[in-house]
């Protein structure tokens, strides 16, 4: 079934002729003015409105902002003789998808509207396969769909009803405390405390004070008896982060608490129980300070009972819809903006962009878009300065030569494309990674910058 556009011009043959250029490709309605085309779609599923800026005594600008208010409407496409990207701008700020001037270029529209039902189509796609899997994939706060995040979901949900440690690693940003938290309250001690100590904000004095209490005049400035986070946590669970950073009389400490499950306070004498469950992480790799003496191996052994690697965001990419769906509405929420979606353009870039502060920069960029949006849509205007930087990869690197300061961005970008194939020896898909991106933005890139017919199929 043909798509359904709604041509509205003022000028009689500006319209018929409009129409009898697409209707051989759509299904195409006319209306002459703002009350005609909004009687139109109140009687026809119209798929795109291409309007006009003059509409006689109406404004086309006043028009797009009413359709754009209607549940699921259409696509809309502003035209106008008095082209300016100030115009553009407004109209896109609007509710307009793009916009073009007249004299009109036919198959330029034709594409752009294709172009437009297309992502459309895509994103109602994506927002139906979230809907579906949004709660499918969702572990205690903690979304992902991936073969890595299913692994950890399943992880957290095997041991969980244990006593066992658990030693969660991976970057920073990643998640390391959410999987704590999961473990938790999927656990027989999720009516009692998770208590949460982050060990490298602490010198080692603070830190043993603050993980076992102290007695009264324990130490200088110790002027009453101090319950510690293993007191405080009794019953439940007590997380350490970052505890590849406390220093080696600590580790001893910790060590007894696991193997006898009793400790005292600093400066006392009193034996207490520990009857907690223990989860620690780490962003370094304790095997490496095990061996440069930097950390205790009998430690090591007792924390890394069950571990748990928390996947870079990079590698997981499949799971950043589901993400930024999330994060928009709670960042809307928390903010007081009302709930916009992105743009293709900007999710192209999220997806595109390697994320080396993982799952939290993820959500500081998209609360940062929800802030900074003013239209109906976040753009990629709206987002974070890194993420509309130029992406500079390894090939970068390797390859100075293709990237000389006389090239503009696109040729400076076929001539990557080209080099990646050129040293994968044309294999698309070996390229595609070594540029970073995905092999169906190599695809479209490929497509956009015209090198097909330059390069064989693989």
């Amino acid at each position: 079934m043909s798509a359904t556009l709604l041509i509205v011009d003022d000028e009689k043959n500006t319209r018929d002729g409009l129409r009898n250029a697409l209707d051989a490709e759509f299904e195409v309605y006319i209306a002459p003015d703002a009350d005609g085309a909004l009687a139109t779609l109140e009687s026809v599923p119209v798929d795109v409105v291409l309007t006009d800026l003059r509409l006689g005594g109406d404004d086309g600008m006043s028009l797009i902002e009413r359709i754009v208010k209607k549940a699921n409407p259409p696509i809309c496409i502003m035209m106008t003789a008095y082209g300016s990207v100030d115009t553009a701008v407004e109209a896109m700020k609007r509710g307009a998808y793009d916009f073009v001037t007249k004299p009109v270029n036919i198959d330029r529209l034709e594409i752009l509207i294709k172009r437009a039902l297309r992502e459309r189509n895509t994103s109602r796609e994506n927002k139906e396969l979230r809907s579906k899997v949004q709660n499918q994939f969702r572990v205690d706060g903690m979304i992902g769909r991936s073969p890595a995040m299913v692994e950890v979901f399943d992880t957290i949900k095997q041991v969980a009803p244990s006593r066992a440690t658990v030693l969660v690693q991976g970057e920073s940003g990643t998640g390391k405390e959410l999987a704590a938290h999961a473990i938790h309250e999927l656990s027989p001690r999720s009516k009692e405390k998770f208590v949460a100590v982050h060990c490298a904000s602490l010198t080692p004095e603070l830190l043993a004070s603050e993980l076992f209490g102290h007695e009264k005049g324990a130490f200088t400035g110790a002027f009453e008896r101090r319950i510690g986070r293993f007191e405080q946590a009794k019953g439940g669970t007590l997380f350490l982060d970052e505890i590849g950073e406390i220093d080696l009389t600590t580790q001893v400490k910790i060590l007894r608490v696991l193997g006898e499950r009793t400790f005292e306070r600093v400066g006392g004498g009193e034996t207490l129980s520990a009857d907690v469950r223990l989860i620690a992480a780490t962003n370094k790799d304790l095997s490496k300070l095990v061996a440069e003496g930097k950390f205790r191996d009998d430690l090591f052994f007792r924390l890394h009972v069950v571990p748990l690697t928390m996947p870079p965001l990079r590698d997981r990419k499949v799971d950043i819809p589901l993400l930024v769906d999330a994060f928009l509405r709670e960042t809307a929420l928390e903010n007081g903006k009302p709930h916009r979606e992105l743009t293709p353009e900007a999710m192209r870039q999220i997806l595109e962009y390697d994320w080396p502060g993982n799952v939290r920069e993820l959500r500081a960029a998209v609360e940062h878009g929800v802030v900074m949006a003013c239209g109906p849509q976040i753009t990629l205007r709206d987002m974070p300065a890194t993420l509309r930087a130029p992406k500079i990869t390894a090939l970068d690197q390797n390859h100075p030569s293709t990237t000389p300061s006389g090239l503009n961005l696109r040729d400076t970008e076929t001539s990557l494309i080209l080099r990646a194939l050129e040293d994968c020896r044309q294999n698309r898909s070996e390229a595609a990674k070594k540029l970073g991106i995905s092999r169906r933005t190599l695809h479209r890139r490929l497509k956009e910058l015209n090198l097909f017919k330059r390069q064989p199929h693989t």
